[in-house]
């Protein structure tokens, strides 16, 4: 995952959408003791920072050096790079012992993971039996119809066959990922639970977030430049189009959450 955002780290931090309070406060009513908690995948902390708020530590990792780098620190939040696949000699040494979480997050992150390892790994991990595991991902943004339908081509068409194939487990809202536990007290299900995050951008804001794509960095590679002068055209004339150079930009975010029950 690191390889795939370490060229565009400050794009990536400057461009995401935070998370909403909403989504943060239904996952800590679902966990009985609020101590300790991993956020995989952290990025540049934007969920990290947020759980600190509630949970006592924090430990948030990454395989990125450069995107760790720009990580907003708190004392109760320690950073660390992992290597890519984490050895259980690692998970111990960096992360933590064994039944000692009350949750785990991964924020936009985990289509890229190999799932049979890291829920072994989360299984180890979490307290038993109301341990809580919270994976969610956001999908397109929505900003109004002129907009989203020069959007919608530039997403299918110019940027869809650079994307990589585990985005699709997003397109689908995790709704089709693996997510083997058990729903957490008071819902019937592990979701997808959906949240709406927004973010009020300008067009080069908004073309600041275009660029922290994988799929645009993957065809930059290549050597193609995906925001060509027509492309750009389009959309600035759809933005302009109602006389607003900033707009609210909304997300739709997919909360799939569970407990790890009395697995071993």
């Amino acid at each position: 995952m690191a390889n795939l955002f370490i060229k565009q780290a400050k794009q990536y931090a400057e461009g995401r959408p935070n998370y909403p309070q909403k989504l943060f406060n239904f996952i800590a009513s679902k966990t009985p003791s609020h101590d300790l908690a991993w956020d995989v995948g952290t990025g540049n902390g934007q969920a990290a920072q947020s759980l600190a708020k509630t949970y006592k530590n924090v430990i948030a990792t990454d395989t990125s050096p450069k995107q760790l780098e720009l990580a907003e620190k708190a004392p109760n939040i320690t950073y660390q790079c992992t290597s890519s696949t984490i050895s259980m000699d690692e998970l111990q040494t960096l992360i933590g012992s064994q039944s000692s979480f009350d949750l785990i997050t991964v924020a936009q992150a985990m289509h890229w993971f190999d799932l049979p390892t890291f829920y072994h790994q989360v299984k180890w991990l979490l307290k038993k039996p109301n341990g809580v595991i919270a994976a969610w991902c956001y999908t397109t943004p929505e900003v109004n119809p002129a907009v989203d339908k020069v959007f919608q081509r530039f997403y299918t068409v110019d940027t869809g066959p650079f994307w990589d194939p585990a985005r699709k487990l997003v397109d689908q809202k995790y709704e089709t990922i693996d997510f083997p536990f058990e729903a957490v007290d008071g819902v019937e299900t592990t979701g997808p639970f959906q949240f709406d995050t927004e973010k009020v951008m300008d067009l080069e804001g908004y073309f600041t977030y275009l660029r922290s794509w994988s799929a645009y960095q993957a065809a930059k590679g290549k050597g193609l430049e995906l925001l060509g002068d027509d492309v750009v055209e389009g959309f600035k004339k759809a933005w302009n189009e109602d006389g607003k150079s900033s707009k609210t930009v909304t997300y739709p975010v997919y909360l799939r959450i569970g407990k790890v029950g009395s697995s071993n």
